[in-house]
């Protein structure tokens, strides 16, 4: 079998692996079931009749094209799996709740603050974001933490098109990325799991390298609200929880920012967050990782690839101990 590779070592993908959005079948069911009085009470009728507005809405398209030089071969998740199982914390710890929950997430309108050590700050809506750049569709491995992944494909363009925009100066060492912090819409936050607003951060030639996504859809349509609408980013080398979701604020500074869940548990999670097979989390190991939409909850793991299978980056973090610097 001949399997065509793009020049940077990356797999491309076929048209005909692209998979298409799956109908939520098993939630269709349960709305029916309660409009048919199979469960009472007035809060699930009102839950039901939001859940059926969410289904009848027709989702957004928004399209890009693919950038081959940056889309993984693997194949993709489905997008039932990619938009039912998600960690965000802000609509619940369970992975089923955002799904259920985000519906209450206001995504128009919305405006991101850029702002810190740079010459040209700025504070623009979604339009003026999907205006910066040509809006890509690039297919990016996603590893959790938690050991389970997905293959994704993303639509928007490198975060360095909105950073070279904004002139970052000489005291810009790193970006900080702030996640909405609503009580009305995001239910979640009641939780003291974490301290709230969500913030995450990268190194600077990080948050440059062309690989770094500023991100406004999966699966040719714009984000589902779960899944950090309207406006995330995604580094596919490091853990899933480095990607902030919903940013509302995009910040230039000079010393490395205090992230959420390194100030929540910094013996398991540390700022850099790379995915490294030979660092283990304190509770589990990272060696093997288990392929969400394959084969059902039990099957084979598959090992895990140092930057999770982006060697391209490595040597940002040349001489750097990678088990001390985790």
């Amino acid at each position: 079998m001949l399997i065509k590779r793009s020049p940077n070592g990356l797999d491309l993908p076929f048209s005909s692996e692209i998979t298409p959005q799956d109908v939520y079948e098993s939630r269709r069911k349960f709305i029916k079931q309660m409009a048919a009085g199979a469960v009472a009470g007035s809060a699930l009728w009102e839950m039901a009749n939001r859940e059926a507005f969410a289904q009848t809405t027709a989702p957004q398209k928004l399209v890009g094209k693919l950038n081959p030089a940056y889309s993984a071969l693997d194949k993709q998740t489905p997008f039932k799996d990619a938009s039912t199982y998600n960690n965000y914390y802000e609509f619940g710890t369970d992975k089923s709740e955002p799904a259920v929950n985000a519906h209450t997430l206001k995504t128009r309108p919305w405006t991101v603050s850029i702002e810190g050590e740079i010459k040209k700050p700025m504070t623009l809506d979604i339009d003026g974001l999907l205006k910066l750049a040509p809006i890509e569709e690039r297919v990016y491995r996603l590893r959790c933490v938690e050991g389970w992944s997905m293959v994704i494909p993303w639509q928007g363009f490198s975060l360095s098109e909105l950073i070279k925009k904004v002139e970052p100066n000489g005291n810009a060492k790193f970006v900080e990325f702030t996640t909405l912090a609503d009580p009305k819409q995001m239910p979640g936050l009641r939780s003291p799991v974490l301290q709230w607003p969500y913030v995450e951060g990268l190194r600077m030639d990080e948050a440059m390298h062309p690989l770094t996504l500023l991100t406004m859809g999966m699966y040719g349509q714009v984000l589902p609200n779960q899944n950090g609408a309207p406006v995330r980013i995604v580094v596919p080398w490091k853990y899933g929880f480095k990607s902030a979701k919903s940013i509302v604020k995009i910040r230039f500074v000079k010393e490395m920012p205090r992230t959420a869940w390194n100030v929540s548990a910094p013996s398991e999670y540390g700022f850099y967050s790379n995915v490294n097979p030979e660092v283990d989390h304190p509770r589990w190991s990272q060696g093997s990782e288990r392929r969400i939409g394959e084969d059902g909850f039990f099957q084979k793991k598959r090992k895990t690839l140092m930057f999770n299978g982006y060697p391209q980056v490595a040597s940002m973090y040349t001489g750097m101990d990678l088990k001390k610097n985790f």
